[in-house]
């Protein structure tokens, strides 16, 4: 007998994922209770709604410089101000900033200003799946994991190769937290080879080191 593959949800039957992150009460009741909406991760403490960084970006099609005000990530993790010397170590080593929380704001608000937030919500999802150990939640998640990131109906799929694909959909067949291991692998080095190197020269990396390094001076 032939494997059945899980191919994701059919488009006449469910409402986009986009719709249901908004509408779902399934997915309020499976937030972190550690994030909070509409926070700013320039703020630290997480604790405010604001937008208190502008960020020069290059308009290569027009070949000048232009400012674009950053919007508030939601949901973003709350986590303690980092030392000038903590993010001087991000440029030293991508599982550091990958592994300190205020990193993960940092490099999550620059990747939204290249359009690919959803390299780091998907490996953050990931990682919550781990932690998991109910078996109808782990379903669940996993469910919510493949229609957002892996369906190529949805608006956030992330880039994967057909043999990372074929893996996830035999193992969708019976979840686990280790369903996803592959594919997360996958978008880490993405991250890292593609998106950390311009993050390291990014004006909004420069300018925390900076304004940091000025504070302590000050101080």
């Amino acid at each position: 007998m032939m494997d059945i593959l899980y191919t994701g949800p059919v488009p006449a039957d469910r409402e986009s994922p986009m719709a249901r992150s908004e509408t779902s009460p399934s997915r309020a009741q499976h937030s972190s209770p550690t994030q909070r909406p509409n926070t700013c991760c320039f703020c630290w403490c997480c604790c405010c709604s604001c937008s208190c960084l502008t960020v020069r970006r290059e308009d290569e099609n027009r070949g000048r410089l232009k400012v674009q005000e950053l919007e508030t990530i939601p949901n973003c993790e709350a986590c303690t101000k980092p030392t000038v010397e903590e993010m001087k170590q991000w440029a030293h080593s991508f599982d550091k900033l990958m592994k300190n929380p205020a990193g993960r704001n940092v490099f999550r608000e620059f990747l939204r200003t290249e359009y690919s937030e959803e390299n780091m919500l998907f490996w953050l999802a990931c990682e919550d799946l781990k932690k998991e150990i109910n078996k109808s939640a782990i379903e669940e998640k996993a469910r919510m994991i493949y229609e957002d990131y892996i369906s190529i109906l949805s608006p956030k799929e992330v880039s994967l190769d057909s043999r990372v694909r074929e893996v996830i959909n035999r193992k969708m067949q019976e979840p686990t937290t280790h369903t996803f291991e592959d594919a997360q692998l996958q978008i880490y080095t993405l991250m890292h080879r593609d998106s950390y190197p311009r993050f390291l020269n990014s004006h909004i990396y420069r300018s925390l080191v900076q304004g940091g390094s000025r504070s302590s001076s000050e101080s």
